[in-house]
């Protein structure tokens, strides 16, 4: 056992506090990023060890070039066609979002989360799966339902809890589930739904099914147990699943070096787990097509789950609560060494001659006005402030298939209260 005299020498210990590269007033400077070439990382064969590809996790998968070319060996080689709805779906996603973020600026609902910079994360992930894979997303993966041409009013009825809301008023905002579009309910809990896409995961592999689960977290939320739970159960089963980690560089206040990015990468923790860990460039959509694609045939055929790393950047606040100026550099994402997705993309069909300006313009006008109208039959179904929407006695159903006593009880005294308000309220 050492003494004090032994240790009179050693310096004091220190405690490492992480801390972002910039604050509000300074200038952005990425420069200190690596960036490697597109179409520099190798392509493994889908079925190799995990042993076998751990530079993956510390590599950038990269597909489009800056001149807007498709190059190297995870080029998908997506004909025209699909580039185009691909492009479509992420235009809509972001019109969405505007129409949306303005609704709650003008009082019309009390919440709002956009995915500005990240559409290629959820949307081309979402092309690269089968129609019935069943999806995990976080709160920032609506692009999923729309790359699933869901239906827009149907979303929206969920952002106002009106009348049509399929989920009664129960949820945030923008917390959407829909069974019937593979998309599992959202939950404001962080990291909650890893676990869940495990345990679905290897549900389907114990049935037989051919249906594999994708799920998605920000890198902050890799900090959280449920996080490392889901991990050792998809290593331990070689559960069928793809973990998708968005790492656009900030949570509500605090940047990516509070979850550990300081100190590696995030796809690197599926080494220590033995899984295939892949890191993304999550600004080429491309990259992110190839990447979903290549992780979603491992799943099939029995080889196993793989995390992926998104490197994007969060372009806004993180939510309508939230003013981002005040922790973070004005000129960040202007200073984005990736680009922007939907810019990225277009500009690739242009290079291939498959696109043009013009065309994109019209298409934005388009997608703008199919939001506008959307929006118009929503709110026909109600809004914030537009009274009570749904009947109260449906805060007490939906959570046993037949209600107890104790609940019928309350659920009766309530409506005795609410009547014998409203009668009071008649004779004044």
């Amino acid at each position: 056992m050492a003494s004090d005299t032994d240790r009179r020498n050693l310096p004091p210990l220190e405690l490492y506090v992480p801390e972002p590269k910039f604050r509000p007033g300074d200038e952005a400077d990425f420069s200190d990023i690596v960036v490697p070439p597109a179409g520099e990382t190798r392509r493994p064969d889908m079925a190799d060890h995990h042993e076998d590809m751990p530079d993956l996790a510390y590599g950038l998968v990269r597909v489009l070039d800056d001149e807007g070319k498709a190059v190297g060996p995870w080029d998908p080689k997506l004909d025209p066609d699909t580039l185009r709805k691909m492009l479509r779906a992420m235009a809509l996603t972001r019109a969405y979002d505007q129409r949306m973020f303005r609704a709650q600026r003008q009082g019309k609902t009390s919440f709002y989360m956009k995915c500005t910079g990240e559409e290629a994360v959820a949307i081309a992930a979402t092309f690269a799966l089968d129609r019935d894979d069943m999806t995990f997303p976080s709160y920032r993966q609506q692009g999923i339902l729309i790359a699933r041409d869901w239906s827009l009013v149907d979303m929206m009825n969920q952002v106002y809890s009106n009348k049509k809301d399929r989920l009664m008023g129960r949820q945030l905002p923008i917390m959407y589930s829909t069974k019937q579009g593979a998309f599992f309910s959202i939950s404001g809990n962080l990291a909650t739904q890893y676990p869940q896409a495990v345990g679905w995961a290897m549900a389907s592999a114990a049935k037989g099914d051919t249906r594999i689960a994708a799920t998605w977290t920000g890198e902050g939320s890799s900090a959280e147990g449920d996080f490392h739970s889901a991990c050792t159960f998809a290593a331990v089963y070689k559960a069928p699943v793809i973990m998708n980690v968005v790492n656009n560089q900030w949570a509500i206040s605090s940047f990516s070096g509070f979850a550990g990015g300081d100190q590696t990468t995030f796809a690197a923790r599926a080494v220590g787990y033995g899984i295939a860990g892949l890191r993304v460039d999550g600004n080429d959509a491309l990259a992110v097509y190839a990447a979903t694609q290549w992780a979603a045939e491992r799943a099939r055929t029995n080889n196993g789950p793989t995390l992926i790393e998104h490197f994007t950047y969060r372009a806004e606040g993180h939510s309508t609560s939230d003013d981002p100026s005040q922790y973070r550099s004005a000129d960040e994402a202007a200073e984005w060494p990736l680009g922007d997705p939907i810019a990225r993309l277009k500009n690739h069909l242009i290079a291939l001659g498959e696109w043009s300006e013009e065309r994109q313009a019209e298409m934005d006008k388009e997608v703008a006005e199919q939001v506008k109208t959307a929006a118009k039959q929503a709110e026909k179904n109600g809004i914030l402030g537009h009274g009570l929407h749904q009947p109260l006695e449906t805060m007490f159903e939906g959570v046993f298939e037949e209600m107890p006593w104790h609940l019928k009880e309350q659920m009766q005294d309530m409506l005795d209260e609410n009547e014998a308000a409203n009668n009071v309220a008649k004779t004044r």
